[in-house]
């Protein structure tokens, strides 16, 4: 089959964040199952600036309309280290800026503009591709209004919208609705309206052949007032077009038994490597190496949704304690500052890096005893996976992907292999954090759960194997139309 994703996010763009591996390893594993799979994604700055990354210029350009206005769209070439087809659409007066959605925390106020064009000159790409992809692959919020585009012009494209974060949904005032250059038909409750405001991702949902998610546990909370982030209804008349599908993770590049990144490597059978890159955390980041308590880290997104709401309020409780702790990520300067303040409150024992650095992500893995996970929403957990693979026992608030990934250690049947709060609370999470400062005395243990949690394979063979099975639906049932 004929592929077309599409996505705000992917290589060769080099930050932590859950899609970026997601547009790496998914195509990849499709290529691998005999499919043509391309990527299509913004030419942003730093893909420009990027000099391991090589793009051609295709010497097409296509002028884009977006309101009363026309933008020209430029179609760029290359391949990612996996060798997957990448077209990158360049656009310098939207995407030539530092971030990719918002600088210091505040969003772009063209962001609208900047994601419509990006839906329209991506369609025109998949027009003049030869031969034409049969399906288009659509991620998140940003490529969401190109099913309503689809629809609207008899397009003969096969559609399917993931979506990876439901509380992000491209929602502007309504009279950004003038720029998608539909008809007033369509800004309606059947249509891209949503309380009196333009919303990619309600058109996405309506109009998008096929929807999925990435847990069975995300998609039973985003049917949920709780959890639908105000979307639920819509999903809830949509629920027969939606499913789940549970992602894998990328153990090419996240294995400790062959991460060049590391100092040593290791694996259940052999853990004295962990013991290196322990020592090596530490003295990177410059904290104290004994006495010997639990070195604790997280690799993540620095926002409200990641749980800094109530990992923040005992950071002090925590760090009085005989640990370590060391976060990498960025996001909301609010709690940016927050961990700033308190990484010089205890310096030998909390760092914060605000840059994200793949070498240290990696050695951060391998480094670390414990993961803390306090998510409001995780819907698929990757970076659980991740952290199991390393032997880092993850303390989790038990939402979407997570409940899925990890199983709360219980002493009396000695089953499980993390530590799981379910309300969200910081009193929760710190007795969470207080289980597994308990089991970590126990050496014996501590490292049986290790291995146990090493063990747990999220190949992403298994996720390859159901996207296939739903796009061969979608093509069959596109095919019987066409006939």
């Amino acid at each position: 089959m004929r592929i077309l994703m599409v996505s705000p996010e992917g290589p060769p763009l080099q930050r932590a964040g859950a899609l970026i591996d997601v547009m790496d390893a998914l195509p990849r594993a499709m290529r691998a199952r005999g499919h043509e799979i391309s990527v299509a994604l913004p030419f942003y700055r730093e893909i420009r600036e990027n000099a391991a990354f090589k793009a051609k210029n295709t010497g097409v350009t296509v002028d884009v309309q977006v309101g009363k206005k026309t933008y020209p769209a430029k179609y760029l070439e290359g391949r990612s280290t996996s060798g997957v087809q990448l077209f990158l659409i360049r656009c310098d007066e939207f995407f030539d800026r530092p971030g990719i959605y918002g600088e210091h925390g505040k969003a772009y106020d063209d962001n609208a503009a900047r994601f419509i064009f990006f839906c329209k000159a991506t369609l025109e790409l998949a027009r003049r591709l030869t031969p034409s992809p049969q399906i288009l692959h659509l991620h998140d919020w940003p490529a969401a209004l190109i099913p309503v585009f689809v629809r609207v012009h008899g397009l003969p494209f096969a559609t399917v919208l993931t979506i990876h974060h439901l509380a992000e949904q491209g929602s502007f005032w309504g009279l950004d609705f003038g720029l998608t250059n539909l008809a007033e038909r369509f800004f309606t409750l059947h249509g891209v309206e949503f309380f009196g405001r333009l919303n990619f991702l309600k058109g996405g949902i309506l109009y998008a052949d096929r929807i999925t998610t990435v847990s069975e546990r995300y998609r039973w909370e985003i049917l949920t007032p709780t959890g639908g982030s105000g979307l639920d209804g819509v999903l809830r008349e949509n629920a027969h077009r939606l499913r789940s599908i549970l992602h894998g993770a990328d153990y090419t590049r996240w294995d400790p038994a062959s991460d060049r990144l590391l100092p040593a490597r290791y694996g259940p059978g052999k853990l004295g490597g962990k013991q290196i890159c322990r020592d090596a955390l530490l003295a990177n980041m410059k904290l104290t190496p004994t006495p010997r308590g639990p070195v604790f880290g997280m690799v993540t997104r620095v926002v409200e949704e990641k749980g800094f709401e109530i990992l923040v309020p005992v950071l002090d409780r925590l760090l009085w304690d005989d640990v370590r702790l060391i976060i990498l990520g960025e996001g909301d300067p609010a709690y940016e500052t927050a961990l700033a303040v308190a990484s010089r409150k205890f310096p030998t024992k909390f760092a914060y890096m605000k840059n994200y650095d793949e070498k240290l992500a990696h050695l951060i893995e391998a480094g670390m005893d414990i993961t803390l996970i306090p998510s409001h929403f995780e819907p698929a957990g990757l970076s659980a996976m991740y952290s199991l693979k390393y032997g880092a026992l993850p303390v989790a608030r038990a939402t979407g992907g997570i409940q899925e990934i990890i199983e709360d250690y219980d002493p009396t049947t000695d089953s499980g292999y993390g530590f799981l709060c379910y309300e969200y609370s910081a009193e929760a999470f710190w007795d969470a954090i207080k289980r597994a400062r308990q089991t970590f005395r126990d050496r014996k243990v501590w490292s049986r759960l290790m291995k146990r949690a090493m063990a747990r394979k999220f190949s992403w063979d298994g996720s390859a194997q159901h996207y296939e099975a739903l796009y061969k639906e979608l093509v069959g049932a596109h095919d019987q139309v066409a006939a």
